[in-house]
């Protein structure tokens, strides 16, 4: 148990022993007596400022959830969101139980920590180093916490459109322990190899960014490529801009604290750290939107949203060691490179649907290069105690080897340890980490949660444009209403089955309790539009078509009378 007391600690150092300090009565720090009789003094506004940063790094896991859930197609937008919360629990239960241990004890060797904080023991009483001792471990640990959390609910939007949930979420706890922890302590614990060595990563370049992005490409890579892929199939647009937008929000606000906070501490280091954040962000998401506008003519939103988060992603390792304009040179930079990488993914092997690789993998490497060439020590220095070397613009040339030497080290561990550690889960009876081809088809939201963002009624649509689906009085030839009419005229005929039809017919018609979804229209209509004789939108001409009279078949399902059996029963007798 611990000794609290208000005071100023007169001492030699922060850390004094039991007979080498004095409390001046009247302070505003914390003073507090260990189990070994030494005394720490901690700064209560450097802890409110901690825990603070922790409740805004905490919000970037829905905001990545938005944003993922708003580029994917609706009938998959659920599961992508629910993924990223998923990931905040399981972590949070592996970093209570030996995760923060394995990242930040003070016993562990070079490459690994030990159990000295299992099941958080001693993070109580023990004050932090690399705080300058002036917070509790405690508040360090639920900060470190989030960043832990927020690395698998990154990376997880590479199983967007294709990945089922339970073989995510062990790969989550097991991910996070193998691979995030030991790479966390290489660079942020004063024993890990990367720190003695003098590497530069101020909020994560490496655990964070290189991490996420380079394990999103393992799991694209191993799900292997969505159904339809290379065809007008996947030549979908963003389902939900607005939630893609909102995400890209939560995430510039949360950034914020994400790198103002990993001085841990308010001070002068903070608020530089802070400003660099916006202009990297800020100038990022116009070079983007600008380069997407040379190609196209138009101002995107999305565009403008990813350049943003490129940018975010690029300053982390360096928010607290440039200046103000490096930190626009390299959110343009990053910008510039994670948009070609995007331009030129046709030419690759692999399906990455977020392009996780391209904005966290690569941004992150031009970030921590850049590190290496506009790091300044006066800059790092403000914080009061961080003594750093420099890097180019300090005449410290050797640091960008030092920096691309661990870019090596850090790329080539998360890619082999991820890659077998995803081939020793699927081994796992129940534990296939790719959905079957009718889950692709009716959406994974349906097949892995039964629960929807949406209404089910946008579900026809989304499967009509997006898997060659056609109305079966009139095969090969959509209506003027189609939502989405371009796709879907392109699709080989020989992509279009009648498991395919039976399929389709079977879930949508059940799912709305009997309703049937009128093809080519914009919306159903129901048994009393259906009665009231209301004429909708038919044939690709434009041409009215009357509704059915109110005894035929087509009505009685309309009014949900046979549940949808009939249509499925009739669907089967056809095939």
């Amino acid at each position: 148990m611990v000794n609290i007391t208000y005071g100023d600690l007169i001492a030699s150092s922060q850390l004094a022993g039991p007979l080498s300090y004095s409390i001046q009565p009247g302070g505003t720090d914390m003073i507090v007596t260990l189990a070994g009789g030494q005394v720490a003094s901690y700064d209560p506004g450097d802890i409110a400022w901690l825990l603070a940063c922790t409740a805004l790094v905490w919000l970037m896991i829905p905001g990545v959830g938005y944003l993922y859930s708003g580029l994917v197609r609706r009938k998959n937008a659920l599961t992508v969101l629910f993924l990223t919360m998923l990931a905040m629990a399981i972590i949070s239960f592996q970093w209570f139980f030996w995760g923060y241990s394995l990242a930040f004890s003070p016993t562990g060797g070079k490459f690994l920590g030990d159990m000295h904080f299992f099941v958080l023991r001693h993070v109580l009483e023990t004050p932090v180093p690399q705080a300058n001792n002036k917070v509790p471990q405690v508040a360090y640990m639920i900060y470190q916490n989030m960043f832990a959390a927020l690395v698998p609910a990154v990376l997880i939007g590479a199983a967007a459109e294709r990945g089922r949930i339970l073989p995510a979420c062990i790969f989550f706890f097991c991910w996070s322990t193998v691979v995030y922890c030991p790479v966390a302590h290489w660079v942020w614990a004063p024993e890990g190899w990367a720190f003695q060595y003098g590497i530069l990563d101020y909020a994560g370049g490496g655990p964070i960014e290189i991490c996420s992005g380079v394990t999103g490409l393992v799991y694209s890579i191993f799900l292997g490529k969505r159904r339809g892929f290379g065809t007008h199939i996947l030549s979908f647009k963003p389902h939900n801009v607005s939630f893609v937008i909102q995400g890209t929000i939560l995430l510039w606000v949360g950034w914020l604290g994400f790198n103002g906070g990993s001085t841990f501490a308010a001070n002068i280091k903070a608020a530089v750290a802070i400003v660099n954040t916006n202009l990297a962000a800020s100038f990022g998401g116009l070079a983007w939107m600008l380069l997407d506008y040379r190609l196209e003519r138009k101002w995107s939103a999305v565009g403008y949203c990813t350049g943003a988060i490129c940018g975010l992603v690029a300053i982390t390792p360096a928010a607290g060691y440039v200046g103000y304009g490096p930190s626009i040179f390299i959110g343009v930079v990053a910008a510039a490179m994670s948009n070609l990488l995007t331009t030129l993914k046709g030419f690759f092997a692999f399906d990455d649907a977020m392009d996780i690789y391209a904005c966290h993998g690569v941004a992150g490497i031009c970030g921590l290069v850049f590190t290496g060439v506009f790091a300044q020590a006066d800059i790092a220095a403000t914080d009061g105690y961080t003594v750093i070397d420099g890097g180019w613009l300090d005449g410290h040339y050797i640091q960008v080897g030092k920096q691309l030497a661990y870019i090596c080290a850090v790329w080539g561990w998360t890619f082999v340890v991820s890659y077998a550690l995803m081939f020793l889960i699927n081994l796992i009876p129940g534990c296939k980490f790719r959905v079957d081809e009718e889950g692709e088809i009716i959406g994974v939201d349906e097949v892995e949660t039964g629960e929807f963002c949406y209404d089910f009624i946008a579900l026809r649509r989304e499967v009509d444009s997006t898997h060659g689906f056609y109305p079966l009085s009139t095969p090969n030839q959509h209506t003027s209403a189609s939502a989405h009419p371009g796709p879907a005229a392109h699709v080989k005929p020989a992509s279009i089955n009648s498991s395919e039809e039976r399929l389709r017919h079977r879930h949508e018609v059940a799912a709305n309790g009997g309703h049937e979804v009128r093809y080519g229209q914009e919306s159903r209509l129901s048994g009393a539009d259906l009665e009231r004789g209301e004429s909708v939108t038919g044939d690709a001409g434009g041409g009215p078509s009357q509704a059915p009279p109110a005894n035929s078949r087509e009505a009685q399902m309309a009014q949900g009378l046979n549940g949808g059996h009939e249509m499925s029963e009739k669907v089967e007798k056809v095939q």
